[in-house]
C-alpha cells in the first residue's frame, strides 16, 4: 500500500511531470487540491477512472480540513488501492505536504513523494521574471502571505539583498507591503504581481513597493497570484514584446 503526494504543477496542463501524467492515469483514488487548476481538473476526468474527492481549499472556503484530508489519506491508504494526493505546484513548497507525510508515516503507511513545479519559479518565467540573475539580487526568498502566527524577521528580511517571492499573499498585501517600508525596504523597489500564472487568464500588475498595493486594488487583483519584489522585475520590461508562452498557446 502506497500513497502517492504528487505536485500537479503550476497550472498549465503541459508542465505537469510525465510521472505524475502516470499515476493519474494509474491512480484508484485521486484526493485532489482546488488550485491544480481547471485545465488538469478536466485532464483527470478524461485520462483517470479513480474515484475523484474534491479537497480543495481557498481562503475561508475549505471544503476540508487538513486534519481531515490527512485521514482520509491514512483510510484510504489502508485499503491498499492506488491513492494519488494532487497538489497544486510542489507538494512541499507551502502545500503542507510535509504535514500529510507525517501523518501517513504516524500510521505505517508508505508514500512516495512526486515534486511539482512551484508557481513561486514558474509564474515569475512566464511572465518573462527570472528569479535569479547575475546583476541583481544574489538571493532568493520564498515565503508565504499567509502566517498562522507571525514568526517572520521582517526586520532581517527588509534588508537582505534578496528577491522576495510571495506566495498567498493577495489578501495582505498591504500589510506585508507596509512591514517592508516600515523596516526599510526601499519603495522604489520594483514589484510584479503574476495572476493566474501559467494559464490563459494570466496578467502581469506592475508597480514600485511604495504603489503596488493601491495599484493592485485599482486593477482588482485576485488570487491566485504570485508577488515579486525585487529589481529582477525590470527584466520583465525589457522581454515582454518578445515572450510567446503564453502568447501563441
Amino acid at each position: 500500500m502506497t500513497v502517492y503526494i504528487v505536485g500537479a504543477g503550476p497550472g498549465e496542463v503541459e508542465l505537469l511531470t510525465l510521472k505524475a501524467l502516470r499515476l493519474i492515469r494509474e491512480a484508484d483514488v485521486i484526493l485532489y487540491d482546488e488550485l491544480i487548476g481547471e485545465e488538469i481538473k478536466e485532464l483527470i476526468r478524461k485520462e483517470s477512472k479513480a474515484e475523484l474527492i474534491d479537497v480543495g481549499k481557498r481562503a475561508g472556503r475549505h471544503k476540508k480540513r487538513q486534519e481531515e484530508i490527512n485521514s482520509l489519506l491514512v483510510e484510504y491508504g489502508k485499503t491498499g488501492k492506488k491513492v494519488v494526493r494532487l497538489k497544486g505546484g510542489d507538494p512541499f513548497v507551502f502545500g503542507r505536504g510535509g504535514e500529510e507525510i507525517e501523518a501517513l508515516a504516524e500510521h505505517g503507511i508508505d508514500f512516495e513523494v512526486v515534486p511539482g513545479i512551484s508557481s513561486a519559479i514558474a509564474g515569475p518565467a512566464y511572465a518573462g521574471i527570472p528569479v535569479t540573475h547575475r546583476r541583481y539580487d544574489p538571493a532568493l526568498v520564498l515565503i508565504t502571505g499567509k502566517q498562522e502566527r507571525e514568526r517572520l524577521n521582517w526586520d532581517a528580511l527588509a534588508k537582505l539583498n534578496a528577491t522576495i517571492v510571495i506566495l498567498m499573499g493577495v489578501s495582505t498585501l498591504r500589510e506585508n507591503v507596509e512591514r517592508l517600508l516600515r523596516h526599510g525596504k526601499s519603495p522604489e523597489t520594483p514589484v510584479a504581481i503574476i495572476e493566474k500564472a501559467t494559464t490563459p487568464e494570466q496578467r502581469v500588475v506592475r508597480g514600485r513597493l511604495g504603489d503596488i498595493a493601491e495599484i493592485a486594488e485599482k486593477e482588482g487583483v485576485k488570487a491566485p497570484a504570485v508577488i515579486v519584489i525585487g529589481g529582477v522585475v525590470e527584466v520583465e520590461e525589457k522581454v515582454r514584446n518578445f515572450l510567446r508562452n503564453l502568447k501563441e498557446s
